[in-house]
């Protein structure tokens, strides 16, 4: 027999990457485990993410280059689903419809004008933070790499925290709003942010305060999109998440670029 624990780590695997797992339930308990350790996924992509980066710096690829593979890995590594996500969410947003109506265009296959240029503007920010980080530091690239990686999915678990309902009655949405009971979320939250800033400490003091504000202000960001998609459609989506994912991401990227 599985012991609980498990499920929830395949849950997380199984929902927010490729990595093949066997996800075996899909009840509320398992998406609770799931959500609560979200992050870790963050951790195996992320370093997946680093570690490519850092083969292509040291074998002379530049730090541009690096900065590219490192921000298409955890895209590759999702099929692309919080990219998707984001361009959804902007499109919901972007159309100034009802809630009914902009759901309806946010579940559309089709990406729209506001989408797009989401995408574009939220693409070139994350390779811009991550290239200044690899030319000053392969050490602090990777580390912006992982953190940035973990706190997007640190996002996740926040909003999948009770109280936040889903704006649909199906959907990955539906299936996570609600399941992480808060002191939960936030016991995970100072986890995190007490490890990012932990590795950041090896690379001087700066740099522990530097990881720990870019973890908190991704958060932050993150919070203030998911109140205004929660006021603006009525709760949460499969979307929405990515939308969170991606903000959360390039938000602490530029603050770890900054300085």
């Amino acid at each position: 027999m599985t012991p609980p624990p498990l499920h929830g780590l395949r849950f997380a695997f199984g929902t927010l990457s490729v990595i093949p797992v066997r996800v075996s339930r899909w009840d509320r308990e398992a998406a609770r485990g799931g959500m609560l350790c979200a992050p870790l996924v963050g951790v195996v992509l992320g370093c997946g993410a680093a570690l490519l980066a850092l083969v292509l710096l040291f074998l002379g690829a530049g730090s541009l280059l690096a900065a590219v593979a490192a921000a298409a890995v955890p895209a590759a590594l999702t099929r692309g689903l919080h990219l998707d996500g984001l361009a959804d969410t902007a499109d919901g947003l972007g159309s100034g419809k009802p809630a009914e109506d902009a759901l309806r265009i946010m579940k559309q296959s089709d990406i729209g004008p506001f989408g797009v240029i989401t995408l574009v503007f939220v693409l070139l920010a994350q390779v811009a933070a991550l290239s200044r980080l690899y030319d000053d530091s392969w050490a602090r690239g990777a580390l912006a790499t992982v953190v940035a990686a973990v706190t997007a999915r640190l996002a996740l678990t926040l909003a999948a925290r009770t109280g936040v309902p889903a704006a649909r009655p199906e959907g990955l949405g539906a299936a996570v709003a609600g399941v992480v009971p808060v002191r939960g979320a936030v016991a995970v939250a100072l986890a995190v942010t007490g490890a990012a800033a932990a590795v950041g400490a090896l690379l001087g003091t700066d740099d522990l305060a530097r990881t720990a504000l870019a973890v908190l202000a991704a958060l932050a960001a993150a919070e203030l999109l998911l109140r205004h998609c929660t006021r603006r459609f009525g709760g949460i989506t499969g979307d929405v998440f990515g939308g969170l994912a991606e903000t959360a991401a390039t938000t602490a990227l530029v603050v770890l670029s900054l300085g």
